[in-house]
């Protein structure tokens, strides 16, 4: 079968959650965030290989954390660039040559089900890329001045995109090329896909999928992760 390798983006400030305070280390029902996160990969039977691009100088604590949680899937540390981009950038190059598929995962992302690793997976093997993903259901307004209201977004056309965003590895690496040939900084993988006119496919996230940004998102998270700790079971040994 060919590879799958996967990507964990772990080498963010997370500057919204406050200076002191690396959201990826805070203990959520008894782990780090990233464990968690590293654990979903971990146990997805699909995922071959992890990378993990993380902020130089804690590749010790990273390695701390494979030992303690007893992590066995072959792993690499690969330090994180200036922007996300040059983060995903240098988690390609480690990944390996018989690499088909590259899941590209946050690291403050813990709740992230197998099913929708392998969804996406399976539409990026289809058409190239995919990306998990939401439709929005609240009313969006315009706003030019952060103030007032421009005017109101047709909803019904609008996606909140999370992660795993999934690609063929030729294909990603390719556009994140472009990026670099261009000068531009991207807010995610999908947007460098769509720079070479690339299709991505929206995979529905049915189960929630947050990502630890604010510290209002820490209790949620923390209750998402306590319910799904018992069907652990059906990402296998």
């Amino acid at each position: 079968m060919p590879m799958v390798s996967g990507i964990i983006v772990a080498a963010g400030k997370g500057t919204r959650m406050g200076a002191k305070v690396d959201k990826l280390f805070l203990e959520l029902d008894g782990a780090p965030v990233i464990v968690h996160t590293w654990r979903r990969f971990e146990q997805a039977r699909i995922i071959d290989e992890i990378i993990l691009v993380v902020r130089e100088g804690l590749q010790p604590t990273y390695q701390e954390i494979a030992k303690k949680y007893e992590f066995r899937k072959r792993f690499r540390l690969v330090a994180g660039g200036a922007e996300r981009q040059d983060s995903v950038w240098n988690g390609l190059q480690a990944i390996v040559a018989e690499a088909e598929i590259v899941v590209i995962q946050d690291g403050a992302r813990p709740c992230t089900s197998d099913e929708l690793i392998k969804t996406t997976i399976i539409a990026a093997r289809e058409v190239g890329a995919a990306v998990a993903a939401q439709p929005i259901t609240d009313t969006i307004k315009e706003s030019a001045d952060g103030r007032f209201i421009a005017r109101t977004l047709e909803r019904s056309k609008l996606w909140s995109v999370q992660t795993p965003q999934t690609f063929r590895a030729e294909i990603i690496r390719r556009a994140l090329e472009e990026v670099r040939k261009r000068k531009l900084t991207v807010s995610d993988d999908t947007a460098a896909c769509e720079l070479i006119g690339q299709a991505v496919k929206l995979v529905a996230s049915a189960e929630p999928n947050p990502k630890v940004t604010r510290r209002e998102d820490v209790s949620f998270v923390e209750m998402l992760l306590r319910r799904g700790r018992g069907s652990s079971e059906s990402f296998g040994p």
